[in-house]
């Protein structure tokens, strides 16, 4: 399995090499040359994982070292079943994918990605300088997957004062000599924006030897694939087609969903739930895509207005012409919007639905739920929950996905239940640990002298 390019003009790569450089030479995003026919699934999350994931990386990952690989990054989650279906009432069913270390959907893939990492860097004896942005849960799993590994630094930029205290401090209290922790001074697009501007640098990018765990790398989305495929299995055992309702910012999961599709998973559609920074909901019901301003929310995860992973979808749908996805990208990053086509537009309308969700809403989706059925949700899950409830009613079974555990944003979850949820038994003292952490302006050359001086 070769990768390709999302612009066209970088060389193919193979997995090993695309999961470490992370971002093209071109600035294009890496997607797989084509999709491979899967095999039936095992019982298991993490063996059907295995079966799903292999044909990705078997030029480049012994099938028995994988597979233990695997095997170890899912052991450490606190559920049985890695990422359990749970019944959300008359609303559907819940895909809980919070029950790793970091209590968000994020360590699913990063697990496993640090592993990978690791891996292949001692293997080719090198050390690698991770960088990532954050909306605030990306770098708590990034973090969690690298603490104390030997071949890897990490560099984490998150939007000073924009993530939740609880997201803040399971960053800024791993204190361990390869992990340090950024708060930019601007918002999470400033921060994406650093880290792909400090790729496009060739000089620095050698000089430290830069790596992602974005989901700009491919290795992220990769592992997220999975969990639409048992989560189908779980709640329609005939085969049949699934909804599935994702709350978006970065568009990195939804596109996971995209991508069982095209490998066979029986997804009917896919629902994209937008908080009040609504670019994907309005490019979907426009087809232009438009900048606008960041808002905080009540779901800071979502506060986005640049989605980089569209540009998967993008490349997908207008038939993998790299120069007119280019085009279409420089021309939104330029002048603010972009317009696409009717044919590639149509063929995503074919597949995603996509509706915004008010703060009042994501207020009244916790409380209602919890009135319900006695259940705590966290915000973005309920974004998912408002979402669902406005896409047409259809006798399709309907999944959510469930992003993080409410404990990670206790204030608007106990606002609307006036129940706080409690963190867990091994994260009981976060709010009283020591913390670290270098607060930087949104300037490039001060952040790429802060990484050089580590």
């Amino acid at each position: 399995m070769n990768y390709l390019s999302t612009r066209g003009r970088a060389p193919e790569l193979g997995f090993a090499d695309v999961m470490l450089r992370g971002l093209a030479s071109d600035g294009g995003l890496y997607m797989p040359q084509t999709w491979p026919a899967l095999p039936a699934l095992p019982a298991s999350y993490a063996d059907a994982a295995t079966a799903i994931m292999t044909p990705f990386v078997s030029a480049d990952v012994e099938a028995d070292v994988f597979a233990a690989m695997v095997a170890d990054a899912y052991a450490v989650f606190a559920h049985p079943e890695v990422v359990p279906v749970v019944e959300l009432g008359a609303d559907g069913h819940l895909l809980e994918l919070f029950h790793g270390p970091t209590l968000a959907f994020k360590d699913v893939a990063l697990q496993l990605v640090g592993r990978l990492f690791d891996h292949e860097l001692k293997r080719r004896g090198e050390r690698a300088t991770i960088v990532v942005a954050t909306s605030g849960d990306t770098g708590s799993a990034a973090i969690e997957a690298c603490r104390g590994r030997d071949a890897v630094d990490i560099v984490v930029l998150h939007p000073a004062d924009r993530v939740s205290e609880v997201q803040r401090r399971q960053m800024t209290t791993v204190i361990e000599p390869n992990v340090h922790n950024v708060a930019v001074e601007g918002t999470f697009d400033d921060c994406q924006d650093l880290v792909k501007a400090m790729f496009a640098d060739e000089a620095f990018r050698s000089e430290v030897s830069l790596s992602a765990m974005n989901s700009i790398n491919w290795a992220r989305v990769m592992p997220q694939i999975v969990y639409y495929f048992t989560a189908a299995r779980s709640v329609a055992a005939d085969g049949g087609p699934v909804r599935f309702v994702v709350p978006s910012g970065n568009f990195g999961n939804v596109l996971a969903g995209y991508m069982a599709m095209q490998l066979g998973a029986p997804v009917h559609e896919l629902v994209v739930a937008s908080n009040r920074n609504d670019v994907l909901t309005r490019f979907v019901e426009s087809g232009e895509l438009s900048l606008g301003e960041v808002h905080p929310t009540h779901s800071p995860s979502m506060d986005i207005q640049v989605s980089s992973n569209l540009e998967r979808l993008l490349f997908d749908v207008h038939e993998r012409n790299g120069p007119v996805v280019e085009t279409v990208l420089t021309r939104f990053r330029a002048e603010g919007r972009a317009t696409v086509q009717d044919a590639p537009m149509s063929e995503i309308r074919r597949n995603f639905s996509a509706y915004r969700v008010t703060e009042d809403q994501t207020v009244d989706a916790i409380r209602s739920v919890y009135d319900d059925i006695g259940m705590l949700i966290d915000p973005h899950t309920a974004v998912g929950v408002g979402a669902a409830r406005q896409a047409p009613p259809t006798e399709v079974p309907t999944v959510i996905l469930a992003t993080a555990d409410p404990a990670k944003f206790p204030d608007v979850v106990e606002q609307a239940t006036g129940v706080r949820p409690p963190l867990p038994d091994r994260l009981s003292d976060l709010l009283d640990r020591e913390e670290a952490m270098t607060r930087l302006p949104n300037n490039l050359d001060q952040i790429q002298t802060f990484i050089r001086q580590l």
